[in-house]
Formats: C-alpha cells, structure tokens, sequence
C-alpha cells in the first residue's frame, strides 16, 4: 500500500511537470508568454479540467513558496540606502493608488447590490496586486531595475505590507459576539506577537546571518550554503507566519537585510533555481484553483465583475500615476500590468469567510474573479503591447540641430561620444553634438553640455547640424546598421571631413572600411588592451616587458584585420593567439620567460 502511495505521489509530480514542460513552451512559442502556459496547464490538469488533481489549496499552498523566495531574490536587490530612496513611491504612491482603489471599488461592489462590509473586503482583495503576476512580466522584459519598475515595485511592496492591517480589519468588523472583550485582548496579543517577530527578524539579520555564513563559507561545503540559504528564506517566512505577518515579506526583509553582505550574490544563486520552479508551481496552482462549475452558475456576475472591476482598478491607476506626474505611456503601462488581484486576495477572503465577514458564495465568486484577472492579465499586456501607439516624443528643453557650425561634428553623445569629445574640447576646437535620445540631451545638459536633438542617418539633419563644414565627423552611436548608414550618407554628402566611426565589433569594422571611413575603432579594443597589459604585469613582467608583449600583440591583430579585409573574416585565423597555440608561436615567450625581442 505504501509503495502505491509512493507510486501516486510520484505521478503527479511527473504530471506536474509534464504540463509545464509543454504547456510555457507552447505559450511562449506563440507569444502568449510563460504566465499565461502555466495557467493554462493548472486549468487543463486541475479538479475542474481533466481531474487529474482534486486539492488544487494544497498546490497553492506549496507554491506559495515561490512568491517567497523571489520576494528574497528582490530583498538582495534592495540595499537599505536604496528601499529608503523608495519611500516616497513606497508610502505616498503606494498609500494614494490603495486610496483611491479601494474606495472606488468598494462603489463598484455596492452598485453590484452588495453590503457595505462585502463590498469593502471584495474590493481591498481585488485591489491587492498579483506580485507574483506583475514581477514575473517585469522581469521577462528586463524593467524590474528600471524607474518605471521601480516605482511599480514600491507599489507592490506597499500592498503587501497592508495585508496585516486589513486582516485586523477584517477581524474588527467580525459580526460581535459574548466574548468581545477576551477577543479584543487577544489581537493586541497578536499586535505584540507580530511586532516581537518583526524585531527578532531584524536582529537576526544584523548580528546573526553575516557571522554564520563566513562560518559556512569557510567549511567550504557548498551543498550546507545552499541549505542555509534555503533555512534562512523558508524561517524568515515561518518567523513572519506566526507572528501573524506575511511570509513574503519576511523573506522580502531577510534579503534587504542580506543585501548587503558579501554573500548576497552566492545567496541569489542558490536560490534562484528552487524560486523558478515554486513559481511556476504557484501559477500552475492558480489556474487548478479556477472552479468552472462556480463560473458556470454565477457566470454573468463573474464576468461582469471581472471587466468592470479590472477597467476600474486601470483608470485610478492611471489617474494616480498621472497625478504622480508620470508620463502616459509610464502610466498607462503600470494600469495594464496591474489591473487584476492578487495571490493575499485568497488570504484576505479566508479570513472575511473565517470571521462570518462574507459567505461562501462570496468567497467563490470573488476567488474566480481574482483568478480570471489574474489569467486575463498576461493577454492584456500582450495587447497593449501589440496595439498602442508609441509616445510621442516630448521636445521639452530640447533643441533640434538648425545652423550650427562647429569644426567638429559628435553624432551620439552617450558613454563612447562623452570620452571621445574630450580630446577636442581640451584642444578648444569647436565642436557641435547632435543625439536622438531627448533624454540623454536633457542629462547631458545638467553636466553643462549643448546637445542637439537630430536624426545623424538624414542628410538633412547632417547639413542642418554643420556636416558641410565640419573638418572632422565622429559616428559615436551604438546601432551598427545606423552608423554604417551614417557613414555612407557622409562620405557621399560631406566629403571634406575626417570620418571617425564607432565599430560595435570586428564585422562592424569591416563594414565601415567598405564605407570608406578615414579611421574606425573597434569600442572595447582599446580598454580591452589595457586590461591585457595589466594582466602580463601581474604575472610578473615588468612595464617595459608588457609594453612589448602588447605590442606584439597589436601587430599581430592588425595583420590578421589587413588579412582579412582582403580574404574574409576566416583569412587570418591562424593569427588567434588560443590556449593551446600561444605557448608554440615563436613572437612570444614561454609563461615563466621574458618575451622575445
């Protein structure tokens, strides 16, 4: 009997798997995303799809997980200095945008029909974000670190922080009973009981967790950091549960707390893989936990409710990101990403139905809302995506190129044309600079310098920014295909000057030579020759010894460029200097030898 519960335990691991295995790739083949492919696969696997599960809680429960261990992984991104720097978006915005929903979606649920103390739980639910959701869309498109994430961020930490209020809440409005007063005792117990669990957590964190993984590290037992990073997630978690807080945020607090030691990095790597599968577990149990016979029977109300309750969530959050004075396509992308509720709604909702706040019709209708918002979510972001028009670019404080006459035309101003204006303003030759990012002009302004807004691939733009009677031209951006076009509209249009381009790499190079560019610069050659003459210098060569090594090294790769301008980019191979042939080429010495002169 124990081995076919063993045998059954093991299927539906498999089958777990099996159903995100092909149901995300799927997804993300057919640019729905990985969100969307794990709900789909809970649906289709779950109680009420092919009934392959029938305790779709446990799941959830289990995965939940998950959302803990990225909050940490988000935590030792935040150091204390920075979470501090946040505190305006955190507490203000954060306060305003959980303001203004609520209160709006609390007249949604009483236009609905509803009491006043089930409309406000619906509505503080509803208006709970999915951190899960939003984290995982922000970070597949690489904008977690980004202002605009961040700000959404702040948001999100905010809300998660106010579920321990609203459960005290919920737990007020709990219809009064013969032991009110024993009852009133016992939540400021619970008041204390959190506030001793927050304030353990944080000594733990500051006396305790740096010494014990020097200790551990020094062990040099990887295997026993990995299982301490894991303790140190899961208790801050369980520290947090039972002082009646959220788990997130207790692991949330334990990676700021880590955040900057010098383990953080270790730390994020050993987690990382455990808080991508638990996540994925986590939407796969959202999307078992979708009960299609409640959509059935209620499907009007659902329905109704989800449209309605997201289209009015995305409006106070656009209005209070603009408020906020975001821009619109910033605003209106935070409305889309997060419009829907959340994984704390199931929270809340247990507790309102634990406390006789709302019934179990209720409870069910407003789980299958939250969850359909959540499962809409990802294809309201690929629509938006798909189908808004792009900003218009705001010319505020910014200046296009008309009559400029400079001796020295820079065209793109970001970290390469920064340095390589230098030479020239230090020689106090004139010098004009044009950009098409209206953000780096701005920058660059604060720094003092007169940037122009033009496009460098028009001619147009090219005579209006003073190409005609420039002595010298210099390509500094960092799209290939726009400065090759670049130099062949100069070299056709504005013969007379020196063209200077930036080359993104050596097939770049040889591009841009076909162009017939006066000179080109590969733009980490040069910092890379320095960093190798460091290198012979630590392993013990002398200045002058390094000096002749590098040039020998200089020599060889300009050979195998002529070579290759005139055999293709195969022509020179036999020049790379590799681990197996460096040693045998007679240009250079042994390893434990001066270098040949």
């Amino acid at each position: 009997m124990a081995a076919e519960g063993s045998a059954g335990d093991l299927i539906k691991v498999v089958t777990l798997l099996g159903a995100a295995v092909v149901a995300v790739p799927l997804f993300k083949r057919i640019g729905l995303g990985s969100v969307l492919g794990y709900l789909a696969a809970g649906l289709a696997i779950g109680p009420f799809g092919l009934g392959l599960f029938s305790d779709p809680q446990t799941i959830l429960h289990t995965a939940e997980l998950g959302v803990v261990m990225f909050l940490f992984v988000i935590g030792l991104e935040m150091r204390p200095s920075h979470l501090w720097s946040l505190r305006r978006d955190i507490f203000g915005l954060g306060s305003l945008q959980v303001a203004v929903c609520g209160l709006l979606l609390t007249g949604v649920g009483m236009a609905f029909g509803f009491p006043l103390a089930v409309s406000f739980v619906s509505a503080m639910g509803f208006v709970l974000t999915s951190t899960a959701i939003v984290m995982q869309l922000l970070g597949e498109r690489g904008d977690i670190a980004a202002a605009r994430g961040q700000k959404i961020v702040a948001i999100l930490l905010f809300e998660d922080l106010l579920i321990v209020p609203l459960l005290a809440i919920v737990a007020f409005m709990a219809p009064a009973g013969a032991g009110a007063a024993t009852e009133a005792g016992s939540r400021w117990t619970s008041i204390a009981i959190a506030l001793g669990a927050l304030l353990a957590l944080v000594a733990a964190g500051r006396w305790l967790l740096n010494p014990l993984f020097r200790i551990l590290a020094n062990a040099k037992a990887r295997e026993v950091m990995t299982a301490a990073a894991l303790l140190v997630v899961l208790g801050a978690a369980l520290l947090m549960q039972l002082g009646g807080l959220s788990m997130a945020m207790g692991a949330f607090l334990a990676g700021v707390l880590l955040s900057e030691s010098t383990f953080r990095h270790q730390l994020e790597a050993d987690i990382e893989p455990f808080r991508g599968l638990l996540l994925g577990l986590f939407f796969l149990g959202v999307g078992m936990s979708l009960d299609l016979a409640v959509v059935g029977r209620n499907w009007e109300l659902i329905v109704a409710g989800v449209l309605v309750m997201m289209l009015v969530k995305a409006l106070c959050i656009y209005g209070v990101a603009r408020l906020a004075k975001s821009s619109h396509a910033d605003a209106l992308d935070r409305a889309v990403l997060m419009a829907q509720g959340g994984e704390f709604a199931f929270v809340l909702f247990a507790a309102a139905l634990a406390e006789g706040v709302i019934d179990p019709t209720v409870n069910a209708n407003m789980t299958a809302i939250v969850v359909l918002s959540m499962a809409l979510t990802p294809l309201v972001v690929i629509a938006h995506r798909r189908f808004a028009k792009p900003e218009a670019i705001s010319m505020e404080g910014v200046q296009e190129a008309h009559g400029l006459c400079g001796k020295v035309l820079v065209i793109g101003f970001g970290r390469f044309g920064q340095v390589a204006s230098q030479g020239v303003l230090a020689r106090g030759a004139s010098i004009s600079i044009i950009d098409n990012s209206t953000q780096m002009i701005r920058d660059a302004d604060a720094f003092g310098f007169t940037v122009y807004y033009g496009d460098g691939t028009r001619p147009e733009v090219l005579h209006a920014a003073g190409a005609a009677t420039a002595r010298a031209i210099l390509v500094c951006i960092d799209d290939k295909a726009a400065a090759t076009r670049i130099a062949e509209v100069v070299k056709a249009e504005f013969p007379q000057a020196q063209l200077l381009v930036r080359a993104w790499d050596r097939e770049h190079a040889h591009e841009l030579l076909k162009a017939g560019v006066d000179f080109q610069m590969r733009e980490t050659f040069e910092s890379a020759m320095l960093m190798s003459r460091q290198a012979v210098m630590a392993v013990g060569a002398t200045e002058t010894e390094a000096d002749e090594v590098i040039e020998a090294v200089r020599r060889r790769d300009a050979e195998r460029f002529y070579l290759e301008t005139a055999g293709g980019l195969f022509a020179g191979r036999s020049l790379i200097l590799s681990n197996r042939n460096a040693e045998q080429d007679p240009e250079f010495a042994q390893p434990d030898q001066a270098p040949a002169r």
